[in-house]
């Protein structure tokens, strides 16, 4: 109650402050500039008020305090009077408009979920304008699917589908704690955590790929044993490294043709496929 008191007052208040005529907002815009007169400032952006309160109206879908978006508009509003450049002959008005919205959406986005959105110019306008996008579409002769709806959105906005399809699915629910109990405050039943599922293999899988991994580096180690030291170079180089090297860059390096390292090389590569086929013929296809 005693926040609502105070809500009706400073918009009382607001409401009540004089308008400014274009001559006096440049007169104290300029004595702000140039001696910088607190009041001169303070008594600019106090007959901007009403814009806060304007603005922060069209933010009370999101669910948030009407005296906390008038709060951070007010902000904004002191950033735009205190960066007002008066030889630009703009109205104020114009200027702090930009600077209202911009505060305003930075506490909407920071508040309205736990989880926190995109912050880039992109995500901004999708977070902003997709439930009015749609309600435009909705309202139109043809009957939309959702996913006709959200084509429509992402060319309109300039975002992937994708993007449209998460922020719609985040604007259509609520935050739920992970910790949250399954079955209500008094169940037993567990934690939502325990029920995620993981993208991980299981711990048999994992040991599994571990031994194997190990028995194919042996066998690839045996196998080598069977090259000369040029064609185990070439196969270090070409097959073992990151980098790969060229068949240009082993033919300058060994004093070769590139052709003759191409032909070093699949000589190379039938010697492990058959010293690979006694042991281990799966690894024979990897080894091309």
């Amino acid at each position: 109650m005693r926040t609502l008191t105070a809500d009706r007052r400073m918009i009382k208040i607001a409401m009540e402050a004089p308008y400014l005529e274009r001559e006096e907002e440049h007169a104290l815009a300029k004595a702000w500039r140039n001696d910088h007169d607190q009041d001169a400032r303070n008594k600019i952006a106090m007959s901007h008020m009403r814009l806060v309160i304007s603005m922060a109206a069209k933010f009370r879908n999101f669910g948030l305090p009407m005296g906390d978006l008038v709060q951070e508009g007010h902000i904004g509003l002191l950033e735009a009077a205190a960066r007002f450049e008066p030889s630009r002959e703009v109205r104020f008005s114009t200027y702090a408009t930009w600077w209202i919205r911009a505060s305003m959406q930075d506490y909407v986005l920071r508040n309205w979920s736990i989880v926190r959105g995109g912050t880039s110019s992109a995500q901004k306008a999708l977070f902003f304008n997709l439930r009015r996008l749609r309600a435009r579409l909705a309202q139109g002769d043809r009957q939309l699917t959702s996913q006709a709806m959200h084509e429509e959105i992402a060319v309109a906005l300039g975002v992937s589908i994708a993007d449209v399809q998460t922020m719609d699915a985040r604007l259509s629910g609520s935050d739920t704690s992970l910790q949250a109990p399954v079955g209500g405050p008094d169940s037993d039943g567990g934690e939502r955590l325990d029920f995620l599922a993981s993208d991980a293999p299981l711990p048999d899988e994992q040991v599994s790929d571990m031994i194997d991994g190990e028995r194919a580096r042996i066998w690839l180690h045996d196998a080598m044993g069977a090259l000369t030291e040029r064609e185990m170079r070439i196969i270090r180089a070409r097959r073992l490294s990151e980098e790969g090297a060229t068949l240009e860059e082993l033919g300058l390096d060994l004093g070769i043709s590139k052709e003759r390292v191409r032909q070093i090389e699949t000589r190379a590569l039938e010697k492990l496929r058959a010293a690979l086929a006694t042991k281990a013929p799966a690894l024979t296809s990897v080894v091309h």
